[in-house]
C-alpha cells in the first residue's frame, strides 16, 4: 500500500516544485505529449546557455534545423544572432535562450493559441528558475504571444514591459534581419539600449 500511498501524493504535488535544476525539469518534460506537436517533433527543444544569465532570449518556436538538432537558433539566424551578440561582448555562454514552444510547428507556422496554453508554462518555469534581470522578445509572433497582444512590432520596440515580473524587450527576429537588411539598424539600435541599461551598470 505504501506504493499506491506515494502516487497519490505525488499527483497531488505541482511536479515543477521537485525540480532542482533546469536540466532535471528539463528530463521531466522533454517527452511531452500534451499537444500534436509532439508527434511531428524530430527533438524537444528545451533551451540552452547559462542557467544564471541576466538577460534570457525568446523565440517563437524551433525551426527545421532547430528541430533537428534539439537546440535553439542553430541555424543561419543564430550564427547572426551570434555576431549581434559579439558586438555587445556577450556570448552564448553569459546569456539563455529558449523558444515559447519546445517542439516544432508542421511547416514552421505560427503557433496556435492552444499550444501556446499548454507550453507557455514551461517557458515560465524556466524563467522562475533562471530569475534573469531582461527577457528580450525576438520577432512580432514571439512578443505578441508573450504580450497577448496583435501590436505591430514597430509598436512594441523601445519600450519596456513586463511578463512574470520581469523586464521585457522586443526586437526583431534574426531571421527578420537576414530577409530585410533595412532592419539591422533598428535593431543594433535595440541591443544598444539592452547593453546601455542591462550591462554597462553591471
Amino acid at each position: 500500500y505504501g506504493n499506491n500511498l506515494f502516487i497519490d501524493t505525488k499527483i497531488e504535488m505541482n511536479p515543477v516544485q521537485d525540480v532542482d535544476s533546469l536540466e532535471s525539469f528539463r528530463e521531466s518534460i522533454c517527452n511531452c505529449q500534451k499537444c500534436s506537436l509532439g508527434n511531428t517533433r524530430a527533438n524537444f527543444v528545451f533551451g540552452v546557455g547559462n542557467p544564471h544569465a541576466d538577460i534570457v532570449f525568446v523565440g517563437e518556436a524551433p525551426g527545421k534545423k532547430e528541430d533537428l538538432i534539439g537546440e535553439p537558433f542553430v541555424g543561419r539566424a543564430g550564427k547572426l544572432l551570434d555576431k549581434i551578440l559579439e558586438a555587445i561582448d556577450l556570448t552564448r555562454e553569459d546569456i539563455y535562450i529558449c523558444n515559447v514552444l519546445k517542439c516544432r510547428p508542421p511547416q514552421n507556422r505560427d503557433p496556435l493559441p492552444n499550444e501556446v496554453d499548454l507550453c507557455e508554462p514551461y517557458l515560465k518555469t524556466q524563467l522562475l528558475m533562471i530569475n534573469p534581470k531582461l527577457i528580450v522578445a525576438l520577432g512580432r509572433v514571439s512578443a505578441c504571444t508573450i504580450l497577448k497582444t496583435k501590436e505591430p512590432l514597430k509598436n512594441l520596440r523601445n519600450r519596456i514591459f513586463q511578463y512574470e515580473g520581469i523586464d521585457l524587450l522586443v526586437t526583431y527576429h534574426p531571421a527578420a534581419l537576414l530577409r530585410n537588411p533595412n532592419f539591422k539598424k533598428p535593431a543594433w539600435e535595440d541591443f544598444q539600449l539592452i547593453r546601455d541599461k542591462y550591462l554597462i551598470q553591471n
